[in-house]
């Protein structure tokens, strides 16, 4: 499972953290991402149109479509169900960890702490989404919890701007990060979508 996640963040150095209010808008804005250069996409599970967005997207040549906001065993079941291909949570339970090592869905749970990345570890995980990053203490939180814990990698998620996103790659543990600013809310604007995601995708390069 850790090698399935590791080959997806290292596939582009941003994921977009998408909240889809319309399902029907869901495949116009993947195929946009994916022309930008972002293959990786994280719906996330903050809508009632959410599931069946990761189905719809999933039908765009190129795209590897994740659920985000995953809370519990039932999200994961429902998300899986919709054809996610990866899971994303914002924090650890046992609980949700535990069913998503049974599952062997590639899995990156969300980590703010030493704990939440010791309780990682107990479950075999060794790639964690370091959240909220920002104002978990940012670049130096990171570095410095990254310290006694070597051989993780990670995808910091909030706050992070396109201006902020090259600080973060710039971190020797850091593998990608998370994006909400590539697809803003409201009425999507597909240029500018495919303009951002190429702007995105230019910083792995």
């Amino acid at each position: 499972m850790s090698t399935a996640i590791d080959q997806i963040m290292r596939t582009s150095p941003v994921i977009p953290v998408l909240v889809i209010e319309d399902a029907a808008q869901a495949e116009p804005i993947a195929r946009a991402l994916v022309a930008g250069g972002l293959k990786v996409l994280e719906v996330t599970l903050r809508t009632p149109a959410a599931l069946d967005a990761i189905a719809a997207m999933k039908r765009v040549p190129g795209a590897i479509v994740g659920a985000g906001t995953v809370l519990n065993a039932q999200d994961l079941a429902a998300s899986i169900h919709a054809g996610a291909e990866f899971i994303v949570s914002p924090g650890l339970t046992q609980s949700l960890g535990e069913a998503a090592v049974a599952s062997t869905i590639p899995f990156l749970p969300g980590v703010a702490n030493a704990g939440d990345i010791m309780r990682g570890l107990d479950l075999g995980l060794s790639h964690f989404k370091f959240f909220p990053a920002e104002t978990s203490g940012g670049r130096p939180a990171l570095k410095a919890l990254a310290g006694p814990f070597g051989q993780l990698l990670f995808c910091p998620t909030g706050g992070i701007t396109l201006a902020s996103a090259s600080e973060w790659l710039a971190l020797d543990p850091v593998l990608c990060v998370g994006g909400s600013w590539i697809v803003p809310k409201g009425t999507p604007n597909l240029a500018a979508i495919e303009r951002a995601a190429a702007e995105a995708a230019a910083l792995g390069q």
